[in-house]
C-alpha cells in the first residue's frame, strides 16, 4: 500500500520530470533571427567609438569580441559554413589585424612627434632667453663705449671753451697764433670725437641688425617645425582606426548574408 508521502514523492518526480522536459525542448533559433542578430553584432562593433588615447588599448578587446561574434554564428547548429565563407572571413580579420597594427606604430610615432614638440616649444623659450641675453650685453657694451666716447667730447668742449677764454697779447708767452693753433687742435679732436662716436653708434646699430636677422632666421625655423608636428599630433589624436573597423564589420556582414543565399540556394 502506498503511502502519502510515497504519493508526494511520484508527483514531485513528475513534475521535475515535466520542467526537465520542457527546458530541453527550447526552440532552436531561425536562421533568419541568427543572421539578423549576428549583422546587428557586427554592426555594433562597427560603429564602436574609442573615446580616450592611445585608442591603441581598445584594439585586442575589440578584435576578441568580433572573433566572438563569428564563432557563435559558425558554432550554431543551423548554420552551413562553407570554405567560401571560411577563406573570406579570413582574408578579412588578418586584413583588420593588419591595419590596426599599422596603427599601433602610428600612435607610437604620435608620442614621439608629442615628445618632439614639447622639445622645440622649449627651444623657442631658450631662443628668446638667448637673444634677450645677447641683446642685453650689446646695449650694455654700447653705452659703455657712448659714455666713454660722450666724456671725452665733453672735456674736449670744455677745453675749447677755456682756450676760447683765454686772453692773449704781445707781451703774454701766450700769442694770438699760439691760441688759435691751439683751438684748431682741439676742434679737430672734437671732430674726430664726433665721427668715432658716430661710428660707435653706426657700428652698434649693425651688429644689433645681425643679431635680430639671426635671432628672427633661428626663430623662424623652429616655428615651422613646430606647426608640422603640431598638425601631426592633432591628426593622430583622432581615432582614425574607425573606418577600417568599420570596413571590416560591413564586409563580415555581406560575407554572412552571401553565405545564407548560398545556403538557401
Amino acid at each position: 500500500m502506498k503511502t502519502r508521502h510515497d504519493k508526494a514523492k511520484r508527483k514531485e518526480h513528475k513534475h521535475q520530470s515535466c520542467g526537465k522536459y520542457v527546458l530541453e525542448e527550447k526552440p532552436t533559433p531561425t536562421v533568419e533571427t541568427i543572421v539578423e542578430k549576428t549583422v546587428s553584432r557586427l554592426k555594433g562593433l562597427g560603429s564602436q567609438i574609442f573615446a580616450l588615447s592611445p585608442f591603441s588599448q581598445y584594439y585586442d578587446d575589440w578584435l576578441i569580441n568580433l572573433k566572438s561574434v563569428l564563432h557563435e554564428f559558425e558554432a550554431n547548429p543551423g548554420m552551413k559554413v562553407d570554405n567560401m565563407f571560411i577563406d573570406e572571413r579570413e582574408k578579412i580579420i588578418a586584413n583588420i589585424e593588419l591595419r590596426l597594427a599599422q596603427k599601433r606604430i602610428d600612435e607610437s610615432a604620435r608620442e614621439i612627434a608629442v615628445k618632439k614638440l614639447a622639445e622645440k616649444n622649449h627651444s623657442l623659450l631658450q631662443i628668446d632667453t638667448e637673444y634677450a641675453a645677447a641683446t642685453h650685453k650689446l646695449s650694455s657694451e654700447k653705452n659703455s663705449q657712448i659714455q666713454d666716447s660722450t666724456r671725452n667730447l665733453h672735456e674736449l668742449e670744455e677745453e675749447l671753451d677755456r682756450t676760447n677764454q683765454l686772453k692773449t697779447s704781445i707781451f703774454s708767452s701766450f700769442s694770438k697764433r699760439a691760441k688759435a693753433q691751439k683751438i684748431a687742435e682741439i676742434t679737430q679732436k672734437i671732430d674726430s670725437a664726433k665721427s668715432s662716436l658716430e661710428s660707435v653708434l653706426r657700428s652698434f646699430e649693425i651688429e644689433q641688425e645681425k643679431l635680430h636677422d639671426k635671432y628672427e632666421k633661428k626663430k623662424e625655423t623652429v616655428i615651422n617645425e613646430v606647426r608640422e608636428l603640431e598638425k601631426e599630433v592633432e591628426t593622430l589624436e583622432i581615432d582614425n582606426s574607425l573606418e577600417d573597423r568599420k570596413g571590416a564589420c560591413e564586409t563580415l556582414a555581406s560575407a554572412v548574408k552571401a553565405l545564407i543565399q548560398r545556403n538557401q540556394s
